[in-house]
């Protein structure tokens, strides 16, 4: 079984600053995948949950672009939640953890950048599946 504290973690993305207004840049070699989708959630209402699925082999970096929403991890055994609410730093998801959003922020917006295309093969979307894939 993964070790949360070891495969999940925020990351700091690198921001160039400037009086007329901050630009934020993820480039290729900055994450530990080559991403090949770029999604994102928006008007999300705050009483709605998204997410609730693991993925077999894709990974994700979850940014929030604007207000704020949480994120619950769970690996199998534990579970951590995640506040996210700048958009410099960034979640990152290796496959194999359930992930859940939630208290969406009124204007939120949850940008993800996948190390794959859609592929509805590689999601796990029973809790009781996800858990016994861990064992």
């Amino acid at each position: 079984m993964k070790e949360m504290s070891k495969e999940i973690q925020l990351l700091k993305i690198p921001v160039i600053e400037d009086i007329r207004g901050n630009l934020g840049v993820i480039e290729s070699g900055f994450l530990p995948f080559e991403f090949k989708r770029v999604y994102y959630l928006f008007d999300v209402p705050s009483t709605a949950f998204r997410g609730g699925h693991s993925h077999i082999e894709q990974m994700e970096l979850l940014v929030a672009l604007s207000g704020s929403f949480e994120v619950t991890i769970h690996d199998g055994s534990s579970k951590k939640s995640y506040l996210l609410n700048k958009p410099n730093i960034g979640l990152l998801i290796p496959n194999g953890f359930w992930r859940e959003l939630e208290n969406f922020s009124s204007g939120a917006v949850c940008l993800v950048l996948a190390s794959d295309v859609f592929d509805e093969e590689d999601y796990i979307r029973d809790f009781d599946e996800f858990l016994a894939s861990k064992k």
